[in-house]
C-alpha cells in the first residue's frame, strides 16, 4: 500500500497548496504514525477537505495549525471603494431595491470596470439576475451563478400551428417520452457525447468524479424555472439570419442549464474565492479569483466545460424530439446567460464580462427572451449597444419570489388562467406561474434600443419538472 511519505510538494500543488511552509507542513504532519496506513488518494482527498473547509479542522489537534493556514486572515479583509461607479439601468421604476442595492455592491469592487441592469432584473446572491459586470482580469463564481451556462435553444419546423390543435396528444407523448426533469429523473440509455471525453474531467480535482454524473444527466434539464415546450414561432422580418420567410411555423422551446456539474463547479469555487478574497459581509458573495491564479484558471477552464455541457444536453433535448417528431430543424438559435466572458469595452479596454440572467446582444448575435408560459417570448438580433455592455434581458423576470408566489396564488386561479390562455401544463408548480412573472411586454419596450425583434414564439404545450412523476396539478398529464 502507497505511503503518505510518497506524497510530494508537486502533489499539494495539484490541491491549491500553495508554495512555502504550508505545503512543508502537511507532508511533515503526514509523517506522523497515526497516518502511516493512509494511502496516497486518502491522504489527497483529506488533505483537499482541510483545504476547501479549514474551520472543521481548527479543533483537531493533529490538524490545527495546518487549517489556521487556510482560515481567512480578517486583517487581509478587501475593501470596497467608497463611490459607486456609474452604470445603466433599464426601467429602473421597474427593478426592485434588492437588485439594485446588489448592483451599487458590485460597482464598489475595486476590480470593477462598468456595469449595467437589465429590466427583468430581481435579487439573487451577488450579482442580482439580470445583472451585467465588467471587471479586470479577475472573475467571480458568484457573478456568473449556480447554474452555469444555462440556456435558451430554439428549433424551428416546417410544420404549420395547427398541428398543435390536431396533435396535441401525440406532442404531449413525445415530451413525456423524451424530456426528463429535476434530480431523479433520467433517460436509461444516456447519449454517449463527445462533451464527456473532454480532458477537464481528468485535470481538474473538482469535476474528476463528476463524470459519471454528467453522463447520466445528459439531455435532461433541472427543475424549477426550465421547460421544454412546443409552440407556435411567427417570423415578422423577411431579412433574418434564419433564411425563414415571413411566416407561422411549428416551435421546440427549452431552457435548463449545466445540471449537477455546474453546480458542484459554482459551489467549490466559490468557497475558494471567499477564503481567498474576504469582502465585507454585503459584498461576501462577490468574491473572486485572479485569472493569473492556479485556481482562477482552474475555475475558467470549468465554467467553459459546464456551459459546453449544458449546450450538449440541449442538443440531445432537441435530436430526440426532432426525431421522435420525423422533421429535421430548419433553423436554430441557442444563446446562454449565467457565464463570463473576455470581451473588448466601448474604451478599448480588455474585460471579463459577467452576464448572470442576461443574454449576449452583441451586434447581429442571436437570441431568444422567453416570456412566460402565457406570454410570447421573442426571437432578437442584438445591436451592440454599449451602454449596456451589449446586453439584453434573458426574459420576463420574476415579479413575485417563489414563497410569495406559493403564499399568493391559488391552484384553482392558476389552472383556469392556464385554460383561458390555452396551455397544456405538464408538471410545474405554483411557483412557476404565469402570474409570479413581469409583463413581457413591458420588459422589451424598455430595450429597443439594444435588440431588433425578429420574431416570436408562442408557447402552447409546456413541460416542466413536478418533484417527481412529471404530473401537473393543473390539469396536464
Amino acid at each position: 500500500m502507497a505511503k503518505p511519505t510518497k506524497l510530494h510538494g508537486s502533489d499539494l500543488r495539484k490541491l491549491g497548496y500553495p508554495e512555502g511552509n504550508v505545503i512543508n507542513l502537511a507532508l511533515d504532519i503526514l509523517e506522523d504514525r497515526q497516518l502511516s496506513k493512509l494511502d496516497k488518494g486518502s491522504a489527497l482527498a483529506l488533505l483537499r477537505k482541510i483545504k476547501e473547509d479549514p474551520y472543521a479542522y481548527l479543533r483537531d489537534s493533529l490538524w490545527r495549525e495546518l487549517a489556521k493556514a487556510f482560515v481567512p486572515d480578517p486583517s487581509r479583509k478587501v475593501g470596497l471603494n467608497p463611490e459607486i461607479k456609474d452604470y445603466r439601468r433599464y426601467d429602473e421604476a421597474f427593478i426592485e431595491d434588492g437588485a439594485r442595492q446588489q448592483t451599487d455592491t458590485a460597482m464598489q469592487l475595486p476590480i470593477t470596470l462598468d456595469g449595467a441592469l437589465m429590466p427583468d432584473a430581481h435579487q439573487g446572491y451577488g450579482l442580482p439576475i439580470g445583472g451585467v459586470l465588467a471587471v479586470d482580469n479577475a472573475v467571480i463564481p458568484y457573478g456568473v451563478g449556480m447554474d452555469i451556462g444555462c440556456r435558451m435553444a430554439l428549433s424551428v419546423f416546417a410544420l404549420p400551428p395547427h398541428y398543435l390543435d390536431q396533435r396535441t396528444q401525440e406532442l404531449k407523448k413525445l415530451l413525456h417520452a423524451n424530456t426528463r426533469f429535476g434530480g431523479k429523473e433520467v433517460f436509461k440509455n444516456p447519449t454517449d457525447d463527445p462533451i464527456l471525453d473532454r480532458p477537464e474531467f481528468k485535470e481538474i480535482a473538482v469535476v474528476r468524479g463528476k463524470r459519471d454524473a454528467a453522463s447520466s444527466q445528459l439531455g435532461s434539464s433541472g427543475s424549477g424555472n426550465h421547460f421544454v415546450e412546443w409552440g407556435v414561432v411567427d417570423i415578422t422580418i423577411d431579412d433574418n439570419e434564419l433564411n425563414l420567410p415571413v411566416g407561422h411555423y411549428l416551435g421546440l422551446l427549452s431552457h435548463s442549464g449545466s445540471r449537477g456539474l455546474g453546480a458542484a463547479i459554482a459551489q467549490h469555487y466559490t468557497k475558494v474565492a471567499m477564503s481567498k478574497c474576504p469582502l465585507p459581509p454585503e459584498a461576501r458573495y462577490l468574491a473572486w479569483l485572479d485569472l493569473d491564479s492556479q485556481e482562477g484558471q482552474e475555475y475558467w477552464r470549468a465554467m467553459n466545460l459546464a456551459g459546453d455541457y449544458a449546450s450538449a444536453c440541449h442538443r440531445d433535448i432537441h435530436r430526440r424530439l426532432s426525431q421522435a417528431l420525423g422533421e429535421k430543424p430548419l433553423a436554430k438559435v441557442e444563446n446562454h446567460h449565467n457565464f463570463a466572458w473576455k470581451e473588448t469595452l466601448a474604451d478599448g479596454r480588455e474585460a471579463i464580462v459577467h452576464r448572470k440572467g442576461a443574454t449576449p446582444a452583441g451586434a447581429g448575435v442571436l437570441g431568444i427572451i422567453p416570456g412566460s408560459m402565457t406570454a410570447p417570448g421573442f426571437i432578437v438580433r442584438g445591436r451592440g449597444e454599449q451602454d449596456s455592455i451589449q446586453s439584453a434581458s434573458h426574459g420576463a423576470g420574476r415579479k413575485m419570489s417563489r414563497t410569495q408566489a406559493k403564499q399568493q396564488l391559488s391552484e384553482g386561479n392558476v389552472r383556469r388562467y392556464l385554460r383561458d390562455h390555452g396551455i397544456e401544463l405538464i408538471g410545474g408548480g405554483l411557483d412557476e406561474a404565469p402570474m409570479a412573472y413581469k409583463d413581457i411586454h413591458q420588459v422589451m419596450a424598455h430595450q429597443r434600443d439594444l435588440v431588433d425583434v425578429l420574431g416570436s414564439f408562442t408557447p402552447r404545450i409546456v413541460r416542466m419538472d413536478a418533484g417527481g412523476g412529471g404530473k401537473s396539478k393543473y390539469g396536464g398529464e
